[in-house]
């Protein structure tokens, strides 16, 4: 861009013509964001809902992806327009807050941007059409509080939470063992759950997942499994009442920090300096048995001479455990991260009542199982399935019933799923929107239409009429006056559509789920429609 005068000294902006495509402005840039945003969203649909489709995600380097969570799908893909980054974003924020719905709240923001675009095209602001959206976000919320359920549950009644987990699980590729799945991941949660204060530590559920066996096996350990083996192979396989020194330094000589060079000119220098050297190797083994352990958790590697020294000493040892691992182990054990072996103490050590090596089918894998920890809250589930990939999907979709349990343990309010909660708020905010003065009306209105888009998907990926399933839910809910009424899609059609009571069914999402899904999806669509201008860097020059 250059800027010159005319004959009469009045100064005019000269731009290039490529500088003219790349930069749009005012109601040509709304539209284009708008374009973007719902492109992505209109690739979510089909993923959304128990008849939802996978997608086949291909990295870079050849690795494959099938899932259907809507925060995988757009973490995954390669997004470069600014706007629709700001979608892919929205998901990320819903599955770091909530853990599920993470399609959904995409699906729900397209929508209003699509009306939001009808609203535009009759001359409404766009700034007045974000307002119309905040009022009607709000109404919403207060209509979902007051058509909410409250579910009592406790460590022996835990079947609310299991039934919450089944709803999550019943959209991902293990719907098969939904109910094995969903058990899983409740105990897993009450096993680190303080029930007390309504708090759980996610931190001390880890997930571990090896190929083979199906997903049947899969098991839930109270106690830690790492990916590792012991070192020898005429170690134990099991080691009963261990008394682990957990260390973070090398079995081997120091080495100077510094170049150095030794020139050994003599038979007896040789020999002094391997004399020295396995006097470090007895001297560290020394401590460790001095200490009272009986099994060595190492961060670091060590070579055979160590390894063999160990064995001789009868001291089962484990090298190269990863920082993560090793911070997992001293939790659960009770034990003390060792930095330096003149620290090793017997206050220091880890404990737990079996150590054992387990393997698995015809293969050379194994792993190693940490049971009867000091600290009873370390959980672990071992994940088993046909392939990499499906071990990764039930890893996710285990992620997310995790996730519903620990919301529903902090607030144990729930809504009904099956659409029902968005056409019940869709007909509230219609008739809210008749006692609302001036432009925000239509706005409010519009809001009310965009509800209905995730019954409408949800019927659609079902392969049913989407129209009529919906008009027939809407008719129910008035003529029943039940907020309830949802899309039964595993359920036999009567009066010719799908509509029934989701209670009945034992459908139901947790209830501050649904509202951060309404205000999240309204905040970035009110974000998008007050972006006038695109500026790209470099376009000025």
């Amino acid at each position: 861009m250059s800027m010159v005068f005319d004959e009469f000294g009045r100064p005019f902006v000269i731009l290039r013509e490529q500088q003219a495509k790349a930069r749009i402005k005012g109601k040509e840039a709304q539209k284009s964001n708008i374009l973007a945003a719902r492109s992505i969203s209109k690739l979510l649909r089909t993923s959304l809902g128990p008849k939802g489709m996978d997608k086949i995600l291909v990295s870079q380097d050849g690795d494959v992806t099938v899932t259907n969570d809507g925060a995988t799908i757009l973490s995954k893909m390669e997004v470069e327009h600014q706007v629709a980054k700001l979608l892919v974003e929205l998901s990320c924020s819903q599955d770091d807050e909530i853990g599920d719905g993470t399609t959904g709240v995409v699906v729900l923001a397209g929508a209003l941007l699509e009306q939001a675009e009808k609203l535009m095209d009759k001359g409404i602001h766009p700034v007045r059409i974000a307002e119309g959206f905040e009022l009607a976000c709000e109404f919403a919320n207060k209509h979902l509080e007051s058509i909410a359920d409250t579910v009592e549950f406790s460590r022996d009644n835990t079947e609310p939470l299991v039934t919450t987990a089944m709803t999550t699980l019943s959209s991902k590729i293990i719907n098969e063992n939904k109910r094995r799945m969903a058990e899983i991941a409740v105990d897993a949660v009450l096993g680190v759950a303080d029930l007390e204060r309504s708090d759980v530590n996610f931190d001390m559920i880890r997930m571990e997942g090896k190929p083979g066996g199906s997903l049947e096996d899969t098991e839930l350990v109270k106690g830690i499994v790492i990916d590792k083996d012991f070192s020898h192979p005429q170690m134990p396989k099991r080691v009963e009442d261990a008394k682990m020194c957990i260390l973070t330094c090398p079995f081997e000589p120091p080495k100077p920090k510094t170049k150095h060079k030794l020139d050994i000119t003599s038979r007896e220098a040789y020999e002094q300096l391997y004399e020295q050297e396995q006097k470090y190797f007895t001297d560290m083994v020394k401590k460790v048995k001095d200490s009272g352990a009986n099994l060595v958790i190492c961060q670091w590697g060590f070579d055979d001479e160590a390894n063999h020294l160990l064995l001789q000493n009868e001291l089962p040892a484990v090298r190269w455990v990863g920082g993560v691992e090793i911070e997992h182990i001293a939790i659960a054990t009770g034990g003390r991260i060792v930095a330096r072996f003149e620290d090793l103490t017997a206050e220091k050590l880890g404990r737990a009542s079996l150590v054992r090596e387990v393997a698995f089918g015809t293969s050379n894998e194994r792993m190693l199982v940490i049971e009867g920890c000091v600290n009873s809250n370390a959980v672990t589930v071992l994940i088993r399935g046909g392939n990499q990939m499906i071990v990764e999907e039930a890893k996710r979709s285990l992620h997310d019933a995790m996730c519903v349990v620990r919301n529903l343990i902090k607030s144990n309010r729930v809504v009904y799923g099956g659409g029902s909660a968005e056409a019940s708020c869709s007909l509230a905010i219609g008739g809210h929107a008749d006692t609302i003065v001036g432009t925000d009306q239509y706005a409010i209105r519009a809001f009310a239409d965009a509800l209905e888009d995730v019954p409408l998907a949800l019927a659609e990926n079902a392969g049913l009429s989407p129209i009529e399933e919906v008009a027939a839910i809407k008719a129910r809910q008035v003529k029943e006056k039940n907020p309830n009424i949802g899309l039964g899609v595993d359920r036999e059609r009567k009066d010719g559509n799908s509509a029934c009571d989701m209670k009945t069914l034992g459908v139901f999402e947790t209830l501050i789920g649904k509202q951060q899904q309404l205000q999240l999806a309204t905040q970035v669509v009110k974000m998008i429609l007050k972006i006038d201008d695109v500026i790209l860097m470099g376009s000025y020059q």
